[in-house]
């Protein structure tokens, strides 16, 4: 038996190349007829259909109300798609929007109110678009950490963050990469302040708002005042939210977990690196098992791993040579890779 982490991707990862994924992928059409009941009776376009079309549209498939359901539902028709006599699933957690996925993957909230939770928080970001994101790499292109540099870049978060007027904080510590998130003075102050990189970056991401900061304040009030606690119970698989605290079955406050999710997980910022770090750690996975949809998140996972030293992983040759030797990431978003976990 092979065991696993499975990690949940948020935002961002439903792109062109993954129109159609739900049609193609997705195990339970009961299921989705439920997710899309629920968006018919809020006025919203169903997910067969926003997946059905034609032609991907950046302006339809990425905004907030609408990518929230289409990863969520993707992420967890990829867990339910999970070879279980194969593959123990010993711990789940989460990118970002990617924690209100693995909440239901790992049983604190049932597929239905993982998906109101998902589909309610998506639409309010976007209906209130408070500020934006960037990324922006601290680690080289070979991957090798430079801890002093990321120093120097939040050095240069707090010194733009103290001018008037300008907002900006950090929203996701992804691997290698420092997510930040502002209003718009914050953001191009800092765009401003650094050299290029890698010829990509600092990178905008469209559609974005300013997750994870003080400035998402109003929208965390809303989703409390939207999304009772009586959602959440106690998980059935142990599950590492973004400050790599575990939350067990049995002995979770279920309270406590409704306020995480709706509060300092809103408002506080998203250490995706410490939860891969905690499940490397804690529970020695043969396996980390990212769901659908998207690839983007590998290199996330593998940057976190380094940093970690994750089975002595320095950079990417040695995370490179690793993987082919004995597999330790498996990406159901890729078909090479989907197979061999997939029922």
């Amino acid at each position: 038996m092979t065991t696993a982490v499975v990690i949940c991707p948020g935002r961002g990862t439903y792109n062109r190349g993954e129109l159609g994924y739900l049609a193609r992928h997705f195990p339970d059409p009961s299921l989705l007829d439920a997710f899309d009941a629920h968006r018919a009776a809020t006025g919203q376009d169903g997910l067969r259909a926003l997946d059905g079309r034609d032609r991907f549209s950046a302006a339809t498939h990425t905004r907030g109300d609408n990518a929230a359901g289409l990863i969520y539902a993707a992420t967890l028709g990829d867990f339910l798609s999970i070879k279980r006599d194969e593959i123990e699933i010993v711990a789940v957690t989460g990118n970002s929007m990617g924690w209100y996925s693995a909440l239901a993957c790992g049983g604190a909230l049932s597929a239905q109110d993982g998906f109101q939770v998902a589909n309610t928080m998506g639409t309010l970001m976007h209906r209130a678009m408070i500020g934006g994101q960037l990324i922006h790499p601290w680690v080289d292109a070979d991957w090798h950490p430079h801890p002093a540099r990321k120093a120097e870049l939040m050095a240069l978060v707090g010194t733009i963050n103290r001018r008037d007027g300008h907002d900006l904080f950090l929203s996701i510590d992804l691997g290698g990469m420092l997510v930040l998130a502002g209003n718009e003075p914050g953001l191009t102050a800092f765009e401003a302040a650094v050299e290029p990189e890698q010829d990509r970056f600092p990178m905008r991401l469209a559609h974005h708002a300013a997750f994870h900061t003080p400035l998402q304040a109003p929208v965390a009030q809303q989703g409390r005042a939207h999304l009772p606690s009586g959602f959440f119970r106690q998980p059935t698989l142990p599950l590492i939210d973004g400050r790599g605290t575990i939350w067990w079955p049995g002995a979770s406050d279920t309270e406590a977990l409704w306020d995480y999710t709706l509060g300092a997980q809103v408002v506080q910022p998203y250490d995706f690196s410490r939860a891969i770090t905690i499940a490397a750690r804690e529970f020695a996975p043969d396996l980390f098992l990212i769901t659908g949809p998207g690839t983007t998140l590998g290199s996330a996972v593998a940057q976190s791993l380094i940093l970690a030293n994750w089975q002595g992983l320095t950079d990417k040759s040695s995370f490179q040579t690793l993987q082919n030797t004995t597999p330790v990431l498996s990406s159901m978003g890729r078909d090479d890779q989907r197979g061999l976990v997939c029922i």
